[in-house]
């Protein structure tokens, strides 16, 4: 562990999200940066967080938004669920609707929709309006959504997409992307994506929108 590492928080965010909203993630989120042997000042940059915001999340003074724990998931090579502490029942090819559990994070909502310990990771999710649609996303691996109800706008590189219920969008995630739901009732999308094989992988994810990382 470098010894510059600052471990320190800031002090709390005045636009925190309540505690409770999501498990105690805060002991995992250090666990799992320790063990991919990344500095807060490392883990963070890759994240496009700042190490003080980074430092809330490790401390509990601040809860992830779904579009963080991607993040911090890929760049340490797990999951979400796992990410969160939650059990996954073994491996089986087949995910029941009656064992999928809603996890609301920043305002999305997302399900589990595939074992851990693969090299995919499989969600429903449900993006609100008016969530965090500015956000620019840029990394490696792949992704593939698929609408199931609503409208979405999706931006790769320079064009504008806008996709209705069956439409699908299979990207190269080191295209700037960004995603934001049409409709004041939001929109539901499968998302899949691969995830990192190293922790050390580039990842960069902005900030939300009013917030200084």
């Amino acid at each position: 562990m470098s010894s510059s590492e600052t471990e320190r928080s800031s002090g709390a965010d005045s636009s925190a999200e309540q505690p409770g909203a999501l498990p105690a993630v805060a002991p995992q989120l250090r666990a799992l940066r320790r063990q991919a042997s990344l500095t807060l000042e490392a883990a963070a940059r890759a994240a496009g967080l700042s190490p003080a915001h980074l430092s809330r999340l490790e401390t509990g003074q601040r809860q992830p938004s779904l579009p963080m724990l991607l993040a911090l998931a890929r760049i340490y090579g797990t999951t979400v669920s796992e990410l969160l502490g939650e059990t996954v029942a073994g491996r089986d090819a087949v995910v029941r609707a009656a064992d999928m559990e809603p996890t609301t994070a920043g305002g999305w909502t997302y399900w589990q929709a595939g074992a851990s310990g693969r090299g995919m990771q499989a969600l429903r999710v449900h993006v609100p309006h008016g969530s965090q649609g500015d956000i620019v996303r840029v990394h490696p691996g792949e992704e593939w959504l698929h609408v199931l109800r609503g409208r979405l706008r999706l931006r790769l590189g320079d064009t504008t997409h806008r996709l209705a219920p069956g439409d699908s969008a299979h990207f190269d995630s080191l295209t700037p992307h960004r995603i934001a739901a049409e409709d004041h009732d939001g929109v539901e999308l499968l998302f899949v994506h691969t995830l990192l094989q190293s922790p050390t992988a580039t990842l960069c994810l902005g900030p939300t929108p009013g917030e200084t990382p």
